[in-house]
């Protein structure tokens, strides 16, 4: 089986614990208005390659990843990519390593074939990253283009099966980083029994040429970073230098 793959890189240092080969799938069904990799949205652009090919150019790096590194698959959406995610990780838990999956959680469905499929890719995942774009629905739906209903929904089961998370939070201003939102969020984060992290990651403006280059107008022009107040703010209401929830690694 092969996945539609648009990169990797070798020494990913902020796509999970430790030292990790991250591995980038096309193919995304958002269009967040900050997305910064918006050459990954059609999968079809991406290169195709096999789990035993990835496995291989991964290993040759394991040397580096110490006790906690691994492997991490981001994208555009690996969750699109389902099947191929499932072979990748079964073969790499029989080699021994961590796995990741960086998530938007768009393509989530507790309805079948997807439901199966995605019990049999937990069994073999270490750890998510869970990008929650904006607690509220209609204003996620401004800002990704659909529904947070059912990421919400993925993230409350993976709290279900005591599945390791960490939040993450893309902070933009005049969209997401009121005050009111961040509360909201952090409520809802609270209530879950698995987040390990929560981060706040300072929405940034590196990937609007690539709008440009791919003639695409970008949503968010002339809008600043957010400031270091409003970040400090947003890490103060989301608590996270702290561990916020019941997460023991084993669900309780």
């Amino acid at each position: 089986m092969e996945g539609f793959i648009h990169s990797t890189e070798s020494f990913g240092s902020v796509d999970g614990p430790g030292v990790r080969f991250v591995i980038f799938v096309s193919g995304c069904p958002m269009r967040c208005q900050f997305c910064h990799n918006p050459d990954t949205w059609d999968m079809q652009v991406g290169q195709k390659r096999s789990a035993e090919d990835l496995l291989s150019q991964a290993l040759r790096y394991k040397s580096y990843w110490g006790t906690e590194g691994g492997i991490t698959v981001s994208g555009g959406e690996p969750l699109m990519q389902i099947d191929f995610m499932i072979e990748l990780f079964r073969k790499a838990k029989e080699k021994g390593i961590h796995t990741t999956i960086d998530t938007s959680g768009a393509p989530f469905t507790r309805e079948e074939p997807f439901f199966g499929k995605f019990n049999e890719l937990m069994r073999y995942t270490d750890l998510l990253l869970v990008d929650i774009k904006h607690i509220d629905e209609e204003q996620h739906k401004v800002l990704t283009g659909r529904t947070n209903a059912n990421i919400l929904d993925m993230a409350r089961y993976l709290s279900e099966i005591g599945k390791p998370v960490w939040i993450r939070h893309v902070l933009v201003p005049e969209r997401n980083d009121d005050d009111a939102y961040l509360e909201k969020l952090y409520d809802f984060i609270s209530a879950l029994k698995n987040v390990q992290k929560v981060e706040v990651l300072p929405y940034h403006t590196f990937g609007e040429y690539k709008w440009k280059e791919l003639g695409y107008d970008y949503p968010l022009a002339g809008i600043d970073p957010p400031s270091k107040e409003r970040v400090a703010n947003a890490n103060r209401i989301l608590h996270t230098g702290q561990q916020i929830t019941g997460a023991s690694g084993t669900g309780r």
